[in-house]
């Protein structure tokens, strides 16, 4: 092991550990969401800890589902989940376990704890429960269930297991101490009575366990030497130790916190995600204004400016929360050498050029990628007619205007010098409708023309090839920065102009050999991915636009 590994707070205590022998076993992590949902942002920093530790010291990484709830499950998020995670990069492998699958171990457990008398099953409803537990600045009241001898509490848990008694009706708790100082502790729920089939064991149980109750025993079976989570679940840590040793395991995992992930002006709490869905505010779980791994990878984030943002971020203590801005640079500058770029045309203002010749299609090539030589040149077609992105006229430039203007001259991108000789309008509105230009053919781009300079440089495309698109371009979803804390009115919370489709995009013929989720640099419009989802008409989604408020933050 390197010592530089120490730096990193949480490295530094598990390299501490290690040097005094915790484990006769090798480092194993998990990662153990619920199939109850999709995975965002937040998640994936979760992955990222536990696997990248594995990685650090040589271990294994598992993914295992916490699917001890039927009312919430589904094979889809467990295949979604998975999906996502290979994405990612953090791929488990053969290492990919399920919760359910240990439902006897986890039951012969509860056995366990009340033979030795440290589990007792309860009759209280759960608002009484809730009531006896107390709060913060009172200690709780104990059960009247809590002394029933180990042979009724037996007697009883197999009755609940065989489906006796209806839902909700009893609980199996743990016998701890309902004067703790920690809530937790207070004699926790550890089995309740489902009846509800289960996604994968079907209708075998009726009885199912806490996380709180599952997770370390699923740890202790699977050999996992720490259980790295987020600092919500620090205050569950004496739970997770007091259950591992009541069943005197063997060289227990042990629990260890980081710091939760937010973000500003981002929504990563799934019940909030979940209303934001329901409620048809957003377009499903993939929606790309949405924080979820699915939501990123359809609006065109790459896995690998997902994980360089991650470790920009470095391990946090608490739950901190990091400016969006920074997810934006990492991906600008893992595309930056990668993309082609091509010209795209979102707002189209005809222009003709008077003495190039009519039917004439000229052939011209263009660098792919400025930054990146070896991605090579594209040919792309010029006419007489082609359409300039309309805020690059105007007709009587203000200061620190350089594109094209009447009576002045402006480089089309990879090809000539051009003029505007004269304007045409429509007569009802005024509005400009036509340039009439004039191009020098001696100014082709390449052919090494120094007779006279100009100021500006504009896109354009030709109108006979171009190629029509609509493209989508997004903005943050929330109106604030901050992360609301209630939901009632979703409608006051959310950016009017979060998403806004431009049609009739006109763009050069090279994209029409684009695939799915393919990146491209619009020529000064930012980066867009082709939209996974785009059937007879190309769809693009803007992923980032070119200018990078992350990097002036930094200045």
């Amino acid at each position: 092991m390197q010592e530089h590994l120490a730096d990193n707070f949480i490295l530094k205590l598990i390299h501490e550990e290690m040097r005094e022998k915790a484990f006769g076993r090798e480092m194993c992590t998990r990662f153990p969401p619920e199939p109850n949902g999709y995975l965002h942002i937040g998640s994936a920093y979760a992955i990222h800890t536990n696997y990248t530790i594995a990685r650090k010291f040589d271990g294994k990484f598992h993914l295992r589902f916490d699917d001890t709830n039927p009312l919430k499950e589904d094979i889809k998020y467990v295949n979604a989940i998975i999906e996502d995670i290979q994405w990612l990069g953090y791929d488990p492998g053969e290492h990919i376990y399920y919760g359910s699958d240990y439902s006897n171990e986890i039951y012969n457990a509860a056995i366990t704890l009340i033979k030795r008398g440290k589990a007792y099953v309860c009759d209280l409803t759960p608002e009484e429960v809730t009531a006896y537990r107390g709060t913060l600045t009172e200690p709780g009241i104990d059960s009247p269930y809590r002394n029933r001898t180990i042979e009724e509490n037996l007697e009883l848990l197999v009755k609940m297991k065989n489906g006796e008694f209806p839902t909700s009706s009893k609980v199996l708790r743990a016998k701890i101490d309902m004067r703790s100082s920690n809530l937790n502790l207070r004699d926790p729920v550890i089995y309740r009575i489902i009846h509800a089939e289960h996604y994968r064991t079907g209708d075998d149980w009726c009885i199912y366990p806490m996380y709180d109750f599952a997770h370390p025993i699923q740890d202790a079976i699977e050999g996992i030497t720490y259980s790295l989570c987020s600092i919500e679940f620090k205050d569950h840590r004496p739970l997770y130790e007091w259950v591992l040793n009541e069943l005197e395991i063997p060289e227990p995992p042990r629990q260890r916190e980081f710091g939760r992930l937010n973000l500003t002006g981002v929504v990563t709490s799934k019940r909030f995600l979940r209303q934001l869905v329901e409620g048809g505010y957003v377009d499903g779980w993939d929606d790309p204004r949405l924080p979820t791994l699915r939501g990123l990878r359809r609006r065109g984030f790459t896995p690998e400016s997902i994980r360089t943002f991650i470790e920009e971020i470095g391990s946090i203590r608490t739950q901190s929360t990091v400016d969006i801005s920074l997810l934006d640079h990492c991906l600008r500058q893992d595309l930056k050498e990668k993309t082609v770029t091509v010209m795209a045309v979102l707002q189209p203002l005809k222009v003709v050029i008077t003495n190039y010749p009519e039917d004439a299609v000229e052939m011209l090539w263009i660098e792919n990628n400025s930054e990146n030589e070896a991605l090579g040149k594209r040919e792309v077609p010029f006419s007489k007619t082609i359409y300039i992105e309309r805020e690059d006229f105007m007709e009587v430039p203000s200061k620190g205007f350089h594109r094209l203007s009447l009576h002045a001259e402006v480089r089309l991108k990879g090809a000539y010098f051009i003029r505007c000789e004269e304007i045409i309008r429509d007569h009802a509105s005024g509005e400009i409708t036509e340039l009439r230009c004039t191009y020098d053919p001696e100014t082709k781009s390449g052919s090494g023309f120094t007779g006279r300079k100009v100021k500006g440089t504009i896109h354009w495309v030709s109108s006979e090839q171009a190629v029509k698109a609509d493209i989508h371009l997004y903005e943050k979803l929330l109106l604030d920065q901050e992360v609301p804390k209630d939901s009632e009115d979703w409608m006051k919370l959310i950016n009017p102009n979060s998403m806004v489709t431009i049609n009739e995009v006109l763009m050069e013929p090279y994209i029409q050999k684009a695939h799915p989720e393919q990146k491209f640099q619009f020529l000064r419009h930012g980066y867009f991915s082709l939209e996974a989802k785009s059937s007879d008409r190309l769809e693009f989604n803007r992923v980032v636009p070119l200018k990078d408020a992350w990097s002036k933050k930094e200045k």
